[in-house]
């Protein structure tokens, strides 16, 4: 929710090479309007329509700006990846969805390019989880032989994605919990901030292990992957019924703050001691890598070194970025995309639809 990411992504050479990136904040109104869209209960969310036209709009902007900074027309693109921003993720529900807003027809319109969007469905209907689909990428990218690595994606969701230097073993990755998104929705009740800046609002804080040890608790933490969750699971209301259960007072709100940063930190690292024990490096992505209390929550609980994607080559802003730019190739060439013991699908799918300009 804090900006948009764009990467320009040649895939010409063995590695994928990062030509350029752009990111731009979202204009305030559609910033809280987006917010506010993950309220509209889901018999209403036919009011989306309008927002899904506008969030096209602004993505063709970031598009335009993106390629003002190289050498490249719209001529020379084969197509936008283009993810959406997520309003229901519902995975496990009779009719499973999962709800991505950015019209692509619109985005084609305006930039006179190819879109590939709605990347989750396929793999929903192959029966998996619809996420999380950054693996399979991970593996191209940042797979090594000599060494066992996780790559975790700290975004509103924190997942993991392990890659065993064996390449016999099956990549298996899933969501493990909250990322950022507890974190900042409580920053935003406390303080009207978008985010904690580097920490510093939970380093001033004490975590609470009652309430800590009783969040841990949740039925999510203890369901085997593949698993998948989102905002609808992990948010305010779901806090409070904790707090309550929990029957802790008096916290201040600092202590919360930190008690959901170590939320965060021990639910990743659980993730990782249980289901890839032979670990050697730990490498973060996503709107998390920012936060440094975090960082160094996450190393204080490991042993193995905990660094940022930068160091394997790849800014963690342009990860995300570059793996639906990466989906995207793969469903022009009509290559598989999924990972199903990643996401539970029944089979190998090809992923995303093509929306043409």
């Amino acid at each position: 929710m804090d900006g948009i990411d764009a990467a320009l992504v040649n895939f010409s050479a063995d590695q994928p090479q990062l030509i350029a990136s752009h990111h731009q904040p979202w204009p305030d109104a559609i910033q809280q309007a987006l917010i506010d869209a993950r309220d509209i209960p889901d018999n209403e969310l036919d009011s989306l329509s309008n927002l899904d036209i506008q969030t096209a709009e602004v993505f063709a902007e970031a598009c335009f700006k993106l390629l003002e900074n190289t050498e490249y027309k719209a001529q020379d693109i084969i197509a936008i990846g283009n993810h959406g921003q997520t309003i229901r993720h519902r995975p496990d529900i009779k009719n499973p969805f999962s709800l991505q807003i950015g019209n692509a027809d619109k985005l084609a319109e305006l930039t006179d390019i190819d879109v590939i969007s709605d990347f989750r469905t396929a793999d929903i209907q192959a029966g998996g989880q619809g996420a999380p689909l950054a693996p399979a990428f991970h593996q191209a990218v940042f797979g090594n032989n000599e060494t066992n690595r996780v790559i975790v994606n700290i975004g509103g969701i924190s997942n993991i994605t392990w890659l065993a230097r064996d390449k016999s073993q099956d990549v298996t990755g899933f969501d493990c919990g909250p990322g950022n998104t507890l974190m900042d929705a409580w920053i935003s009740k406390c303080k009207q901030l978008r985010y904690d800046n580097d920490g510093d609002f939970a380093a001033s804080g004490k975590t609470s292990a009652a309430l800590l040890a009783h969040l841990l608790m949740d039925d999510f933490f203890q369901l085997t992957p593949p698993k998948s969750t989102g905002f609808e699971y992990f948010n305010l209301d779901w806090l409070d019924v904790h707090i309550q259960n929990a029957g802790i007072k008096d916290l201040s709100p600092s202590d919360i703050q930190s008690t959901l940063c170590d939320l965060t930190a021990t639910s990743i690292i659980r993730a990782i001691n249980q289901y890839a024990p032979e670990t050697d490096e730990v490498y973060i992505c996503g709107g998390g890598a920012y936060n440094k209390e975090l960082m160094r929550r996450l190393q204080a609980l490991t042993k193995c070194p905990v660094d940022t994607t930068e160091q394997l080559g790849v800014h963690p802003d342009h990860v995300e970025a570059m793996a639906f730019a990466w989906l995207a190739y793969r469903n022009i060439h009509r290559q598989p995309g999924n990972l199903p013991a990643v996401t539970g699908a029944n089979k190998p799918v090809i992923l995303g639809t093509l929306t043409s300009k």
